[in-house]
């Protein structure tokens, strides 16, 4: 965060717990690889990997918002600084909920594996709607880390991509499930994959809206393409 403010020990407190929600990040992220893995090969390992990893994510979330409260209570920040704390709890919180999602896809992944009903449908299909949930998950940490609105924006417009994934996904498990009633329950286990990878892509999406917000005190959720781009003119 490169804005300088009138006690040095304050700057330190905010690069300290900012440096804390890049490190979460960075752990939340290595759980989607291994989700993603365990999706794509089958592989009960990784899912037990990423299940493993839950409570490190769960714990850091709790040592950073009661960091936070701490600094609030404090320092009694104003204007940007308090946007700026807020928003990082925030945000650590849609990163302790991905890391949920991914901890979901693993858990699932593991009954697929002990079913062994699903490598007859499209689950390899989902890598494309994970590997987009995931590298949107690291723009928006690294745009995060530099308070870059422009590359947020691009973000909010790509989230829309996922969408369409998981759209084309629903339509088709639908024609499986028509075609051969005998799918539907793996075809559903798989929709509850899709399903989570896209909440991912949401998680993005929000740490997105969070940035605009912090830098420009403006609140864009719900609101159109057009008027976030000229809020952030």
């Amino acid at each position: 965060m490169s804005d300088k403010h009138l006690s040095t020990q304050f700057d330190s407190e905010l690069n300290a717990v900012s440096s804390r929600v890049m490190e979460l990040g960075g752990l939340v992220e290595s759980q989607i690889r291994q989700a993603i893995y365990a999706l794509s090969q089958f592989s009960g390992e990784a899912a037990d990997q990423v299940t493993e990893t839950e409570n490190r994510v769960n714990a850091m979330e709790i040592e950073i918002d009661r960091e936070l409260s701490s600094i609030i209570a404090r320092r009694q920040p104003t204007a940007r600084d308090l946007r700026l704390l807020i928003a990082i709890s925030k945000t650590t919180a849609n990163l302790e909920r991905v890391g949920d999602e991914a901890t979901k896809i693993a858990r699932m992944v593991k009954s697929i594996i002990e079913s062994g009903s699903a490598r007859a449908l499209p689950a390899s299909e989902l890598r494309v709607a994970a590997d987009l949930a995931s590298g949107l998950l690291r723009k928006a940490l690294d745009a995060f880390a530099r308070l870059d609105t422009a590359t947020a924006v691009s973000i909010l417009k790509e989230d829309d991509l996922i969408d369409k994934e998981f759209d084309g996904f629903v339509r088709k498990l639908i024609t499986y499930m028509m075609e051969d009633p005998r799918t539907i329950s793996a075809s559903l286990d798989l929709l509850f994959l899709a399903k989570a990878i896209e909440r991912i892509g949401d998680h993005a999406k929000n740490i997105a809206e969070f940035i605009i917000y912090i830098v420009k005190g403006a609140d864009v959720r719900h609101t159109s393409m057009e008027e976030i781009e000229s809020a952030v003119q």
